[in-house]
């Protein structure tokens, strides 16, 4: 016979289980969507108050036209962080998100690993039947009000990892470098950079560790990850081109490997670029 204790005990494990499972589901879920004022050093006075929709780590994940749609007319550019596929996720379902927020803004991609391990060629014909610009290495000028800043998109090396070619050359201007937007998947990519080559740096790839436990952090990331798991990150570079560079590494919206987050919920971002100075601000939808 077993003790009452003993009983107790088991029921008490169990019920702390589930609701640790049901946490770890709705974390995984959440659509959240992060906004923040970004003050860009050389970003031109017509652009102050312009609006990106910045998504990383869709994975298998399936946007809702709801979450998506509401932001129709408040957004002016769509930016994809790498990963949006992965193995086994039908192309279909991709082509509804991709649709989904082509409907909203112009958008623009950028290729993860898991693009490259799933079906690149697939998924870059569904992009172009779609409307959506895939920058391999290549800069791309936004326009407003007849001014333009750059987004550069890195490519994802595709056969060795690490092995990224040099940033594309912006072309030459008097008065120096113009204001520069880089997305790029991996934010490991700064360990190559002598320099950070942009007023403002947009990845993913981390998932923001994904489980993460209170006052110990990410489980599953090394001493690189760890240090650069999620949020935002500042350089003061005064040699460089580029003075004052800012990153953002987004904890994703998508999950890898099982549908479960932990102390780190999912999230995508609404970035309004200001050329004047301005505290961030972050609201929760």
């Amino acid at each position: 016979m077993v003790a009452p204790w003993v009983a107790w005990a088991g029921a008490g494990v169990a019920a702390a289980a589930a609701a640790l499972f049901a946490r770890m589901s709705y974390e995984a879920r959440l659509q959240l969507v992060q906004q923040a004022d970004v003050r860009l050093e050389r970003l031109p006075q017509p652009f102050d108050g312009c609006k990106l929709l910045f998504i990383s780590d869709l994975h298998s994940r399936r946007l809702t036209g709801k979450t998506v749609r509401q932001l129709a007319g408040t957004v002016d550019w769509v930016i994809l962080g790498g990963d949006i596929m992965e193995r086994n996720v039908p192309l279909s379902q991709v082509e509804h998100n991709l649709k989904l927020l082509a409907e909203i803004a112009p958008v623009y991609a950028v290729y993860g690993n898991h693009d490259y391990k799933a079906d690149p060629d697939g998924l870059e014909a569904l992009m172009a039947a779609c409307g959506v610009t895939l920058l391999r290495d290549e800069n791309v000028p936004l326009m407003q009000n007849g001014r333009r800043i750059w987004l550069t998109g890195v490519d994802y090396p595709r056969y060795k990892r690490n092995d990224y070619p040099p940033v594309p050359q912006l072309p030459t201007v008097e008065g120096g470098a113009e204001c520069r937007i880089l997305v790029v998947h991996d934010p490991a990519w700064i360990q190559k950079q002598t320099a950070i080559p942009a007023d403002l740096v947009l990845a993913g790839h981390t998932h923001g560790g994904q489980i993460t436990l209170p006052w110990l952090g990410p489980v599953r990331l090394n001493k690189f990850y760890r240090q650069y798991a999620s949020g935002w990150f500042d350089w003061e570079q005064p040699e460089a081109a580029f003075r004052r560079p800012r990153m953002l590494i987004s904890r994703g919206f998508g999950t890898r490997r099982v549908p479960l987050r932990l102390c780190c919920p999912a999230e995508m971002h609404v970035l309004t670029l200001r050329s004047e100075p301005s505290g961030n601000t972050w609201m929760n939808k």
